[in-house]
């Protein structure tokens, strides 16, 4: 199935578009080029003294404008450190604009009315249009004062070819000095360009990097906290243990005592280890949703919480079930949407606390209704445990709505 502009417009993430937009409007700059290149060779297809040859020579013009494109395209593939020919489609485009900027100069009508048929002014404007257009994959492909020291000096290689053409040494120094100035322009904007690109990707890239420290934090923060604990009762067990083999050996009576006192370490361990896995999974309603609100706040989301007035009511278990479903259903929104708005509403219904997460800015892919990532099937999990369920209506196209619901009377 083929989608349509607008689907695959959809379909890509914040980074993706930046790039589409700015590669883009690198192009429009090549295609500024094609209807200037189109009169002057229409201008040279009515000069009746145009001869074939001269007529195939004007079409360099016209190729050159679908190199620059190529040239663009690989330009700013390599700023952005993919795989790339750069270097010899910036060779391949400068000398063919060069050679079609000589084809228009030498080669084209030369009539002194700019009205009726255009003349060396004409022509002038064409070629010097031309190598400044020329300049930008340059920008974009080599080091910042490479670009700028071959984007003054490109417009030199018209000054042969204008004075050849008939046109003044004053006129051809003009045309010049407008075409560097507009050539160094032209570059600084292409350049530009790239770099907003890149900073788009590495954002994006920090943003990634930043939700895996979080999660690499916090399991250090529970290893941490388990060797803490187990740590000193394991060793503790361990020299009791072989203090009891000694004492069994001898046939001391002490041993009995030495092995009661491991057995009731041990239990007090499990204990302990209970604690730190409830104290990491147990998750509280109010600091979720006011920590929800600021990370979403933070992303440039607006977020609406509605709790009501009896949250504080409901059980600790419901509390801390439906935190976790806060904090899920956060993470998904910053992962997978470019939301704009989220709403987060807490209501009882027959006799069940049932929790309300809706957000826009769902791209237009099938989204699984039945949970199918981890992150959706550990919540359902979670929410059996407590006779729960989690469940995900159809909404309107563009937005994610999610249902959690529990009873208030919890096994």
């Amino acid at each position: 199935m083929v989608r349509g502009p607008i689907r695959r417009w959809k379909g890509y993430g914040k980074p993706q578009r930046a790039e589409l937009y700015f590669r883009w409007s690198l192009y429009l700059m090549a295609w500024f080029m094609l209807p200037l290149n189109l009169l002057a060779i229409a201008s040279s297809m009515r000069n009746t003294g145009a001869t074939a040859a001269t007529q195939v020579a004007l079409v360099l013009p016209l190729a050159s404008v679908l190199v620059t494109l190529r040239a663009y395209r690989t330009s700013l593939d390599h700023y952005l450190g993919r795989p790339s020919t750069h270097r010899r489609w910036l060779i391949v485009n400068t000398v063919l604009t060069v050679a079609g900027s000589w084809a228009v100069l030498l080669l084209g009508p030369s009539s002194d009315g700019v009205s009726s048929h255009p003349g060396p002014p004409f022509t002038a404007v064409v070629a010097a249009t031309l190598v400044s257009a020329t300049a930008g994959p340059a920008g974009v492909g080599l080091r910042l004062r490479w670009a700028f020291l071959a984007g003054a000096a490109l417009p030199l290689a018209l000054a042969p070819a204008m004075l050849l053409a008939g046109i003044s040494p004053a006129v051809t120094t003009g045309w010049l000095v407008g075409a560097a100035i507009g050539t160094l322009i032209l570059i600084g904007s292409c350049r530009s360009f790239a770099w907003v690109t890149a900073i788009v990707w590495e954002l994006d890239a920090a943003r990634e990097a930043q939700s895996r420290l979080a999660v690499a934090e916090e399991r250090l923060r529970f290893s941490r906290d388990l060797h803490d604990v187990m740590g000193r009762n394991l060793t503790t067990i361990a020299l009791k243990s072989e203090l009891a083999v000694q004492l069994a050996r001898r046939g001391r009576p002490e041993a009995a005592e030495q092995m009661a006192e491991v057995q009731k370490i041990a239990q007090d361990s499990q204990r302990e280890v209970r604690d730190v896995i409830r104290g990491y999974r147990t998750a509280d309603l109010h600091a979720e949703a006011i920590g929800a609100r600021a990370v979403l706040r933070s992303a440039d989301i607006a977020c609406e919480i509605d709790l009501g007035e009896n949250a504080d009511r409901l059980p600790l278990a419901v509390q801390s079930v439906l935190g976790w479903v806060i904090r899920e259903a956060t993470t998904n929104v910053l992962r997978h949407s470019e939301a704009a708005h989220c709403l987060i509403r807490l209501r009882r219904e027959d006799g069940r606390a049932v929790l309300e997460l809706e957000n826009d800015g769902v791209p237009e892919v099938p989204i699984p209704s039945q949970g199918a990532g981890t992150g959706l099937r550990g919540l359902r999990e979670r929410l059996a445990a407590h006779d729960g369920e989690l469940t995900v209506p159809t909404a309107v196209p563009g937005t994610f709505r999610v249902l959690a619901a529990v009873p208030l009377r919890t096994p």
